[in-house]
């Protein structure tokens, strides 16, 4: 097993920039055209032929589902040359399938890598999820209070009133009972259609986009992309897992998961450092969207080490042959 010596975050964080890159692009023809599979399947395509030529020992702990449901980029593929460190990869090609196809905000394409044992190996269940900025003492808010606590809580650390705050939150019909209980704080409501790891990101920097919390349930694996993301920006994400049923408990077992009750902090979901990437595939609050001109195709990325806390911003103009 490879040392966590062995993952130069510095040397690797330009390689994954360009697989975000690479995946975004690949979704450049199809923004707007309403086929969700084609620009998900071309940004697999792209992100896994370039992880490919990167010189590492990866595994995906965190990818487009099992074995039996997902032809590539499937969680416990090798990717990579074979010849570098060993390394877990989180990743979601195209974080926002349906904002892509109907041309929506906040579409990415998302890559965590950090060494390996680091990642927590989130089985394809649902999640319920908190999320605050930096700056706050640990466990100003905790996913055990109600979701008004919660609000109040967070303006009392921040020395203002519950209508200050900002929540968002995923519209979906389950969470009408928790968005009925956060208006009634005063406290305003960013809902999104999609994309939740973009919506966890968005906490992190309040001062830009304007939103101060994340809550309500969603994916298990985004959670586990949304601390990787937290880890470098700074912030607090709580996650427990959510069971339907028997066979979504099965998957956590076969996942390694024993204590179905427990509450991960973003440092239980992502305890190594890590390097994050992410390219905008539409226009968001994060980053720009893919750019086409004649001749040309524009992509901007984010690109975060958590080692260091350095977070650049990149633009890649790139001739169209």
């Amino acid at each position: 097993m490879p040392s966590p010596a062995d993952f130069n975050d510095r040397n690797l964080s330009l390689g994954l920039a360009r697989v975000s890159e690479a995946a975004a692009i690949a979704c450049a023809p199809l923004i707007g055209r309403g086929d969700e599979k084609a620009a998900d399947q071309a940004a697999v395509d792209a992100m896994r032929n370039q992880l490919n030529k990167l010189d590492i020992a990866g595994v995906v702990v965190i990818g487009e589902g099992e074995r039996d449901e997902a032809p590539m980029l499937f969680i416990g593929e090798e990717v990579g040359t074979g010849k570098g460190p060993g390394v877990d990869i989180a990743l979601d090609p195209l974080e926002g399938t349906t904002l892509t196809a109907k041309d929506m905000p906040n579409a990415l394409a998302v890559i965590a890598m950090g060494p390996r044992g680091s990642m927590l190996h989130a089985p394809d269940v649902y999640m319920d999820k908190l999320a605050i900025g930096p700056g706050f003492r640990s466990g100003v808010v905790t996913l055990d209070m109600s979701p008004a606590e919660r609000v109040s809580a967070l303006a009392a650390a921040k020395g203002c009133s519950t209508k200050d705050i900002t929540v968002c939150v995923l519209e979906r019909p389950r969470h009408e009972d928790m968005i009925a209980e956060l208006r009634d704080t005063g406290a305003a409501i960013r809902l999104i259609t999609d994309g939740d790891v973009a919506g966890v990101m968005h906490c992190a920097e309040p001062d830009i986009t304007g939103i101060d919390m994340y809550m309500g349930s969603g994916g298990a694996p985004e959670g586990v992309l949304a601390a990787a993301a937290l880890k470098c920006m700074g912030g607090q994400i709580f996650g427990r897992l959510v069971f339907r049923n028997d066979d979504e408990r099965a998957r956590a077992t076969k996942a390694g998961i024993t204590n179905f009750d427990r509450v991960y902090t973003r440092d239980d979901m992502v305890t190594g450092d890590v390097i994050f990437a992410a390219t905008g595939v539409t226009d968001g609050s994060l980053v720009p969207g893919i750019k086409r001109e004649v001749g040309f195709v524009t992509a901007e990325t984010i690109l975060m080490r958590s080692k260091t806390g350095s977070v650049r911003r990149m633009i890649y103009r790139n001739p169209v042959r």
